[in-house]
C-alpha cells in the first residue's frame, strides 16, 4: 500500500492560505490590488467587525469576463503572467495566483462581476465548493463580500488579537495602498463608520493630510531625485516633526508597499544630524525603477522584495531629503514645544478594547509584529470614537444613512453630495497651500541680551526673542569644523614621547587587523606590538590635549562593534566625538565677547538649528506669543486692551 499521495485542492489552498491569509488586514489587501490591477477608479472598502464578520471590496474596474470567473478561483490562475520571462519583470502588484483561492477555501466569498460589454456572472464558494454560479446583472466592476473567515479552520481564530488590533492593521494596509495610489478614489468603512477617504485627484499631499492630519501634511516637503535606474520622489516631514517608530515610513517601489531596513536607515541618513536619536520621520517615498532591477518573488504576501543596486538607490534617496531638508528653517517654536510635551504620546499609546456594552473606539496603529522597537506605554482609558479619529483622520464623519443599496456600486453616492465632498477636498488643498508658519528667513540674524544660569544665550531678533543653548551651538561650530578638519589627512601629526599601547582579545585584535586601513583613513596608524597588542606612537594634530588614549581607544571600539564602517562614517563618528569634547560645558558663563562670537560663527554653520546628535540648538518665542502670555492679547478674540480698562498698553 502505498503512502504517498496527493493532496486534495481543497486542502492545499487551504494549506496555501495559512501563508497568504494571516489575518482579516490580508485579505484586504489581497482584494484591494487586484481591484488596483484592474484599472479601477474609485474602490470602496466596508468592513464589519474588523472584519471576522465580513468585508466587501467594491470597484469600478475591468470586471472579470463569465468564462473566467471559475477559473479564477483556481490555484495558480492568473492574468498578470504568463511566462518564465514575465516573473522577472512583474509590473502589477499581484502575480502569483493564489489569493481568490486561499480566501475562498477558509470563507464564504460572493462575488459579483461584469466587463460592462455582456451580461455580469454571479458566483458563491463556501469552503472551496461552488455554491452558486449564475448570470446577474451588474455595473462595469467587481463587488466581492467575504463572510465568515476562518469558519472551517477554528483553530485560526485562536492566533487573531483583539477586534482593535485587527482593525489597527486593516486600518494600516489601506493607508499604505492610499499613499501608493492617490490617482484612486479609497473610501474604508467600518461598522458604518467612515475612516478614510481620498479624492483620488493624484495629489499625495492631501492623501497624507487625509490620514495623518492636516497640521502635520503642512510639515512635510516635497522631494525628487533620479539617475539612470531609479527616480524617487514624494514627502517628508521637517525634523520637528517625527516619531518614536519606523512604521511611519512608507517606502514604495512601482507604487507597491514594501519592507527595506537599508532603504528606511538610507531615510533616516538623509537628515543626518537634525534627527534626534530614536526618532523617526514621516515619510512617503515612491521609487520608480524598471521591474527587471526588482524581485518581487521573495515571500507569499510580497511584502518583502530583492533590488538590485540598492546600495546605489539608497544614496540616491538620502541625498534628495538633505537637499529638500537643507534650506527649510528649522528653528522650534517655544510654546509650540512646551504644548507638544504636555499631550499624550500617542506613538507609544495602546487603548484597551471596551465591553460590548460600552461605546466602539478606534485604535490607534500598533506596530508590525516583526518590528521589536517600539516601546508601548502603559495602557491607558480607551479613546471614544470622537477623539480618536481626529487622530487617524481628520475628515472621518459618521454617514447619514448606512449602505443599504445593493446596486450601487460607490459608497461615495451615499451620504453626501459629490458637492460638498469636493468642497471639502478643496478647504484641505487651501489649507495644505497655506505654509505662511514657514515662510521666515532660513536663520535669522541674533542680536545678545544676557546668559542664563551657565547654560544658555538670550538674544533677540526683528520676529521675538531667542534662547541658545551654548554647548549644543559649540558643538554645532565644532562639529562642522572637525568634519572637514579630519577629512584632511597629512603627515602633519603629533608625535608622543610615551607611545600608547593597545591589548585586546584575540577575536577583537583580528578584527582591528581587517580593518587598520579605516583607521589610516583617519591619520591613525596602530602597529603590531606583540601578540593581540597594538602601539601608537603619533596622532593627528586636532586630538583634544590629554585625551589622546581615550580618543584612540573610543574609536577602536567603533570597528571592534561594526565592522561595516566606512572611512566616511568614521569621520563622521569621529567628528561628532570630538565636537562635544571640546564644547562648552554647563555653568560656563562667558562674557559679552565670547557671547557674541558664538552668536556670529552660529549663522554660517551649513546646519545651524541642531547639534550633531539632534537636539535643537535655538528656540524661539513670537512678539505674538510673548503677547499671549502676559495677557496682552486674548487667545479667542481681541486685544486685552479696551476690554478690562480704558488705557492702551
Amino acid at each position: 500500500m502505498t503512502k504517498i499521495h496527493e493532496l486534495t485542492e481543497v486542502l492545499a489552498d487551504q494549506i496555501a492560505a495559512g501563508e497568504v491569509i494571516e489575518r482579516p488586514a490580508s485579505i484586504v489587501k489581497e482584494l484591494v490590488e487586484n481591484s488596483i490591477d484592474a484599472n479601477s477608479h474609485q474602490i470602496d472598502i466596508i468592513v464589519e467587525n474588523s472584519g471576522l464578520d465580513s468585508i466587501r471590496i467594491i470597484d469600478d474596474g475591468d470586471g472579470i469576463e463569465p468564462d473566467d470567473v471559475l477559473t479564477a478561483f483556481k490555484r495558480h490562475a492568473t492574468s498578470k503572467i504568463s511566462s518564465r520571462q514575465d516573473l522577472f519583470k512583474v509590473a502589477s502588484l499581484g502575480f502569483r495566483g493564489e489569493a481568490l483561492p486561499s480566501i475562498a477555501s477558509v470563507s464564504d466569498v460572493e462575488m459579483i462581476t461584469s466587463t460592462g460589454e455582456d451580461q455580469g456572472t454571479e458566483i458563491n464558494i463556501r469552503g472551496g465548493a461552488v455554491i452558486k454560479h449564475t448570470v446577474a446583472a451588474a455595473r462595469q466592476g467587481t463587488d466581492i463580500l467575504m463572510k465568515d473567515l476562518f469558519f472551517n479552520t477554528p483553530a485560526r481564530l485562536k492566533y487573531l488579537k483583539s477586534p482593535q488590533t485587527e482593525l489597527s492593521q486593516i486600518t494600516d494596509i489601506i493607508d499604505r495602498l492610499a499613499l501608493g495610489n492617490p490617482a484612486i478614489a479609497i473610501t474604508f468603512m467600518h461598522n458604518g463608520h467612515e475612516i478614510l477617504r481620498t479624492a483620488g485627484n493624484g495629489n499625495l499631499q492631501q492623501v497624507i493630510a487625509a490620514i495623518y492630519g492636516i497640521s502635520n501634511a503642512r510639515q512635510m516637503v516635497s522631494f525628487e531625485n533620479e539617475d539612470a535606474d531609479f527616480k524617487v520622489n514624494g514627502y517628508t516631514a521637517l525634523p520637528a516633526v517625527t516619531r518614536a517608530s519606523r512604521q511611519y515610513i512608507t517606502i514604495l517601489i512601482n507604487h507597491r508597499y514594501i519592507r527595506n531596513f537599508q532603504l528606511t536607515r538610507s531615510i533616516v541618513q538623509g537628515y543626518g544630524s537634525k534627527l534626534m536619536v530614536g526618532r523617526y520621520p514621516i515619510s512617503v517615498i515612491n521609487i520608480e525603477l524598471d521591474p527587471i532591477l526588482v524581485d518581487v518573488n521573495v515571500h507569499p504576501t510580497k511584502r518583502e522584495v530583492r533590488i538590485s543596486k540598492e546600495d546605489q538607490l539608497g544614496q540616491l534617496i538620502a541625498s534628495a531629503l538633505q537637499a529638500a531638508i537643507k534650506q527649510e528653517n528649522l528653528i522650534p517654536d517655544a510654546l509650540g514645544d512646551l504644548n507638544a510635551n504636555e499631550k499624550v504620546d500617542f506613538d507609544n499609546l495602546k487603548s484597551s478594547l471596551n465591553d460590548a456594552s460600552s461605546s466602539y473606539t478606534i485604535p490607534l496603529k500598533e506596530n508590525d509584529d516583526n518590528q521589536t522597537d517600539v516601546t508601548v506605554a502603559e495602557p491607558v482609558s480607551p479613546i471614544t470614537i470622537a477623539s480618536q479619529n481626529e487622530l487617524i483622520n481628520p475628515m472621518v464623519k459618521k454617514f447619514d444613512e448606512k449602505y443599504q443599496s445593493e446596486d450601487k456600486l460607490s459608497i461615495f453616492e451615499d451620504g453626501q453630495s459629490d458637492t460638498t465632498i469636493a468642497h471639502k477636498l478643496e478647504n484641505v488643498e487651501l489649507e495644505l497651500n497655506d505654509k505662511s508658519d514657514r515662510a521666515k528667513e532660513r536663520f535669522p540674524e541674533l542680536q545678545f541680551i544676557g546668559q542664563f544660569r551657565g547654560a544658555f544665550l538670550i538674544a533677540s531678533a526683528a520676529d521675538g526673542l531667542y534662547l541658545i543653548d551654548q554647548h549644543a551651538a559649540q558643538e554645532r561650530i565644532n562639529y562642522e569644523f572637525y568634519r572637514e578638519e579630519i577629512g584632511k589627512v597629512s603627515d602633519d601629526e603629533q608625535t608622543m614621547l610615551v607611545p600608547i599601547v593597545l591589548d585586546y582579545p584575540t577575536a577583537d585584535a583580528m578584527i582591528i587587523m581587517e580593518h587598520t586601513e579605516v583607521l589610516e583613513g583617519l591619520g591613525l596608524k596602530l602597529e603590531p606590538f606583540g601578540q593581540n597588542s597594538f602601539v601608537v606612537h603619533q596622532h593627528p594634530t586636532w586630538f583634544k590635549q590629554g585625551q589622546e588614549e581615550a580618543t584612540i581607544r573610543e574609536m577602536v571600539d567603533w570597528i571592534i562593534n561594526d565592522g561595516q564602517l566606512t572611512v566616511a562614517q568614521f569621520r563622521e563618528k569621529t567628528a561628532i566625538m570630538m565636537s562635544c569634547k571640546r564644547a562648552i560645558k554647563a555653568n560656563h558663563y562667558l562674557n559679552d565677547v565670547q557671547a557674541k562670537a558664538l552668536l556670529t560663527e552660529l549663522p554660517k554653520c551649513e546646519n545651524p538649528f541642531n547639534c550633531p546628535h539632534g537636539r535643537p540648538v535655538v528656540i524661539q518665542f513670537t512678539e505674538s506669543e510673548l503677547e499671549k502670555m502676559f495677557k496682552r492679547i486674548q487667545d479667542s478674540h481681541s486685544s486685552y486692551a479696551g476690554e478690562f480698562d480704558d488705557h492702551d498698553f
